[in-house]
């Protein structure tokens, strides 16, 4: 048997919430959508799956949204950015940090939200973290009480899964340079330094254009904001300015790191190559004095004298000392 039309379509919806205004919210269905009616106190977060068909076909449909706010939602490919729409609604494009099983965290995950007084639609590429949190918060009965506060609590929660992995990839920076320091012979691996400077490059990327996101909502004069909702988000862009100077500091000491080794290396390979040219200088003259002795013509002096070999011997131990006292004399060695 077919599935109903509304099941079929509720299919993209993730989570739907009616938020109390105290801290709690009721989950509802696909199918209470289309009745539901909103108290004073009360809101609404949907949080739908973008790439489902039967996301698109609701948003176009159903929302009641703009087409122009339609097509930004449903874009493919978008960068962290703020759209202010008429009737004091807005259009919200963040990046999460990709925290998924054998995912690499700078691949970061995009959210778009729309958001108005008494409506919040948030979609999703990849799953996200974020969400469980305000799932847990919402069940403690602690959660946002209206979609300002959601908002907020979601970008509060991006920029908490920053700091950790900003924290991390800080600390492993400090492990590679310490042990450099402190062991000449130690030699950093290249391909983990490498993954670190381009993580750290991914990840400022986009967290540049984000923290403008957040610096933008601190002069917002939306009527559904709080009074002290500037505050939150002024702390939320100070954050992610931190942030972003911890990653161009690593970007930094990740190079120094490089370009010390880099130096070292040489160091090394021109204290070898002075030693073999010290050597291949030190044997030559006797090599030479040896094959010239060692001519298998008649004329060689002492050839037939019983003590021969150690006169030889005795001239090679002469010029080996004199070529010692000469390199001294020069400081070669």
């Amino acid at each position: 048997m077919s599935m109903p039309h509304s099941d079929r379509l509720s299919q993209g919806l993730l989570h739907a919430f009616v938020l109390d205004g105290y801290g709690s919210a009721e989950a509802i269905s696909f199918a209470q959508l289309e009745n539901l009616q909103l108290s004073a106190q009360q809101s609404l977060w949907l949080h739908w799956e973008r790439s489902h068909l039967r996301t698109e076909q609701w948003l176009r449909e159903s929302s009641g949204l703009s087409e122009f706010s339609r097509d930004l939602l449903l874009e493919e490919n978008t960068r962290p950015r703020l759209l202010r729409l008429e009737n004091q609604e807005l259009l919200l494009f963040l990046r999460a940090i990709n925290l998924n099983p054998q995912a690499d965290p700078e691949d970061m995950v995009s959210l778009r939200i729309f958001a108005n007084a008494k409506h919040l639609y948030s979609l999703r590429q990849r799953p996200v973290q974020i969400t469980g949190d305000l799932l847990k918060a919402l069940e403690k009965g602690q959660g946002p009480k209206n979609t300002a506060e959601v908002l907020l609590f979601l970008a509060q929660s991006l920029t908490d899964r920053v700091e950790r992995v900003v924290s991390d990839l800080g600390d492993t920076v400090d492990q590679e340079e310490a042990r450099a320091d402190s062991d000449e012979l130690y030699i950093p691996s290249p391909l983990g330094m490498l993954q670190a400077r381009r993580t750290a490059a991914n990840l400022r990327r986009f967290l540049a254009p984000q923290r403008d996101v957040f610096l933008a909502l601190t002069r917002t004069q939306e009527s559904w904001f709080l009074a002290d909702d500037a505050m939150y988000w002024n702390e939320l862009n100070n954050r992610l300015t931190l942030h972003l100077e911890e990653l161009e500091l690593t970007r930094e000491r990740v190079g120094l790191i490089l370009e010390t080794e880099h130096r070292r290396r040489n160091e090394r390979m021109g204290r070898t190559m002075y030693l073999l040219a010290i050597i291949t200088g030190f044997f030559l003259p006797m090599t030479f004095v040896t094959g010239l002795l060692g001519i298998n013509v008649g004329g060689i002096p002492g050839s037939e004298q019983p003590y021969g070999f150690i006169l030889s011997c005795l001239v090679l131990a002469i010029l080996a000392f004199g070529q010692w006292l000469f390199f001294r004399w020069l400081r070669w060695v």
